[in-house]
């Protein structure tokens, strides 16, 4: 499933160790799965299918076992890390605002959609990376949430047009994306960069179990930001931008090399 919608995310995580690789797909499975029930099912009861799933997801924590995959195995990795019932809780409510908010109009609103949306995915990912170390856990918390909010953000700029014009969403606030011009792109980009740069002096304090996978999706999606950065605003809104796998390759090629040479 990993593999199917996300070819970066997914080689990151194979640079995981192989203890810790399959509770980061049981995760981002789950997390997928939410996802794709507010974007993609158009022809259907969205809303009622979301509620079906969210009674399934807490039949599936408090049994301990589902017979939907997908939340048998998430379950089976937040019971196995504690996993906090809030992280998953929040991320179920920005999920559930997908289904009938369209716009972001105030920053407080925005980046309670972000936390919910992105930073307890990457404070989930984090319990399992640190394996019960509940100080380095607290740790690493900022950092872990900053890397989620850059990734989200870059995702957010990346599928700008999809968003708006499929989905009649706007994620940013006091940025009008249908005339998105030069200033208002930096701007978000800026806002990016600075959360990359606290995820970043988080990652070099990862377990070495987690380091260089976790390095490994930060420099692809760094790399991915380049490219917006360098995009002129009105192609960024006509078109989705993307790393070819040929460049995917050099950047692993070269994440590994500063991983050996403990440059990271």
């Amino acid at each position: 499933m990993t593999k199917a919608y996300s070819t970066s995310f997914s080689s990151a995580v194979k640079m995981l160790a192989p203890s810790i690789r399959q509770d980061i797909y049981n995760i981002y499975g789950f997390v997928r799965f939410a996802d794709e029930i507010v974007d993609t099912f158009h022809e259907y009861d969205k809303e009622q299918l979301f509620l079906l799933f969210e009674e399934d997801l807490e039949k599936a924590l408090e049994n301990k076992i589902s017979l939907n995959p997908v939340l048998n195995s998430f379950q089976h990795t937040v019971n196995k890390y504690a996993i906090p019932k809030e992280l998953i809780t929040a991320f179920m409510k920005s999920m559930k605002l997908d289904l009938y908010k369209n716009e972001y109009t105030t920053f407080d609103e925005y980046n309670e959609y972000i936390y919910g949306s992105a930073d307890v995915v990457g404070l989930m990912c984090l319990k399992v990376f640190v394996n019960g170390n509940d100080v380095k856990y607290e740790e690493l918390k900022e950092g872990a949430m900053r890397l989620g909010s850059a990734f989200q953000k870059v995702n957010f700029l990346r599928d700008l047009k999809a968003d708006h014009d499929d989905l009649n969403r706007t994620y940013f606030p006091n940025t009008d994306l249908s005339r998105l011009d030069e200033a208002s792109k930096q701007q978000i980009i800026q806002e990016i960069e600075t959360d990359f740069e606290a995820g970043f002096q988080g990652i070099i304090k990862l377990p070495l179990e987690a380091k260089f996978g976790v390095y490994t999706a930060y420099v692809y999606y760094k790399k991915l930001l380049s490219k917006l950065k360098k995009t002129p605003s009105l192609e960024i809104k006509n078109t989705r931008i993307r790393v070819p796998d040929y460049e995917k390759v050099g950047l692993l090629a070269k994440c590994y090399l500063n991983y050996r040479l403990n440059l990271i």
